[in-house]
């Protein structure tokens, strides 16, 4: 009897001790995932406070404009989403040799990086330079086609910096030191600002540019931090240690090859995504031009809680990534969830403050440069509510897909991608908006449908995978 007892005893103080040892490594799971996260995140504020900055000033110029940029960042989303995707690849492949102390592979990772950006931006100018009659193809005012090619034909010349700048953004939240990349992207905000002030409405003596005006300010920038970032890349430690640069001109094939295998699908996926909120603005568009400014509002809240996502989505692959380098099977289904659960929770707060200060939100874009101001700021508060379970979801599918990432998983999420995407998302957008008659509203509800599902699969998927790699490594060492 007594050895029963003892027998208790010993089970449930073992017991006891696994909860606490699981306790500790979620704690500290979540501490080293936040503390990755969270220069990651400001670094997308930093972003989205040059996105928000041009659009506040084009705001000023009229609706018109507002309009003309929606369509336009369409147009060149849709062009650079493939190279955003590769470039996505390097984060999960120099991570994982990272993670096993292999320094070569992260040192040809971004190598190979920089070498796509160079070849992917030729096509992506010359793609942007057509915008016009893109756009036209596609049924749009001529006159909102016009000023949109204004804006891509100053935007287009910064296309090869900004995706060199995102591959050294990728190599150095891979090797867990991204804190550079804040600092270039927060000292660029003001500078963007200037330039916008300057550019769109010709000050102090230079000519007044407007939609150009600020396409040109976005290369400039671009250039600029592109060169600090390589700056930092090439001179400074930890960092000059891997000699980024070096044998430059040797194309290594077998790397090029992992990037595009595993980036190719994340730029596809990425491509529908961006090609249905494409589809959306223009059917939204032949509604109206006071609509398609209310939609943009929407657009770009959306994007501002997507961008804080990806953040955390990036901390999230760099954890899973280090943790496959060095084959920790438990450690890699944590890094995951943890990433999912901070997403979701930061995004479902933000998405309570966006709740209540819709109508400031809406009034912060459009001010009185609307034709119709109560009426378009009142349509995109209504978008703004509407909307508001999309950015929870946009946000849990987002983090799983970076978990997914970080084990080189990217196939599958292609598939689930056209499946949520266009036959749910895009379906149900263009029968509740233009069929029931629910216009931007009904097409928004859409979208949150097909994000919905989307965020359930990628986040089964993870689960799936995170188990059997466990199961294979306890075969393993059995």
């Amino acid at each position: 009897m007594d050895e029963k007892v003892e027998s208790k005893s010993v089970s449930a103080s073992r017991d006891e001790l696994t909860r606490r040892s699981v306790g500790h490594h979620v704690a500290v799971e979540l501490g080293e995932t936040a503390k990755l996260a969270w220069p990651m995140v400001l670094t997308q504020l930093g972003q989205i406070a040059m996105m928000t900055t041009d659009l506040a000033f084009i705001g000023r110029i009229g609706a018109e404009a507002v309009a003309a940029v929606a369509l336009a960042g369409r147009v060149y989303l849709t062009s650079i989403t493939f190279g955003v995707g590769l470039l996505a690849a390097i984060v999960p492949l120099a991570a994982e040799a990272f993670g096993a102390n292999n320094l070569a592979v992260v040192r040809r990772s971004l190598r190979m990086g920089l070498w796509a950006a160079l070849l992917l931006s030729l096509p992506v100018m010359a793609f942007s330079q057509c915008g016009e009659r893109v756009l036209l193809v596609l049924g749009q005012a001529p006159a909102a086609a016009r000023l949109a090619e204004q804006y891509l034909f100053g935007l287009a010349w910064g296309v090869a910096p900004a995706l060199g700048f995102l591959g050294i953004r990728s190599f150095m939240s891979a090797v867990n030191r991204p804190a550079p990349i804040l600092w270039i992207t927060l000292s660029a905000v003001p500078v963007n600002a200037l330039l916008d002030y300057l550019l769109i409405y010709g000050q102090f003596g230079l000519p007044r540019l407007e939609l150009f005006g600020a396409g040109l300010a976005t290369t400039l920038v671009n250039c600029a931090t592109f060169l600090a970032g390589l700056w930092f890349a090439t001179t400074r430690r930890p960092f000059r240690d891997y000699y980024i640069l070096a044998h430059f001109w040797r194309f290594d094939w077998p790397l090029m090859r992992q990037l595009i295998a595993i980036g190719m699908p994340i730029s596809i996926a990425s491509l529908l995504e961006s090609g249905l909120f494409s589809v959306a603005a223009l059917l939204i568009g032949l509604i109206g031009a006071g609509t398609l400014a209310a939609h943009q509002i929407a657009v770009q809240v959306a994007t501002i809680m997507g961008m804080i996502a990806l953040g955390i989505s990036m901390a999230g692959a760099v954890r899973v990534g280090s943790a496959v380098g060095r084959n920790d099977s438990a450690g890699i289904k944590r890094a995951g969830l943890i990433a999912m659960l901070l997403g979701s929770a930061v995004a479902a707060m933000l998405t309570l403050a966006v709740i209540a200060a819709r109508f400031q939100i809406a009034e912060l874009f459009l001010g009185e440069s609307a034709r119709d101001p109560d009426a378009t700021i009142g349509l995109a508060a209504n978008l703004l509510l509407g909307s508001a379970s999309y950015f929870v979801a946009n946000a849990a599918q987002s983090t799983a897909a970076g978990g997914l990432r970080g084990l080189k998983d990217t196939r599958m999420p292609l598939l689930f991608a056209g499946i949520a995407y266009w036959l749910i998302g895009g379906s149900l957008s263009y029968l509740l908006g233009l069929r029931v008659g629910l216009g931007a509203i009904g097409i928004w509800i859409g979208l949150s449908i097909g994000m919905t599902v989307y965020a359930g699969l990628l986040a089964l998927r993870f689960q799936l995978l995170a188990r059997r790699l466990n199961l294979q490594n306890r075969y393993l060492a059995a």
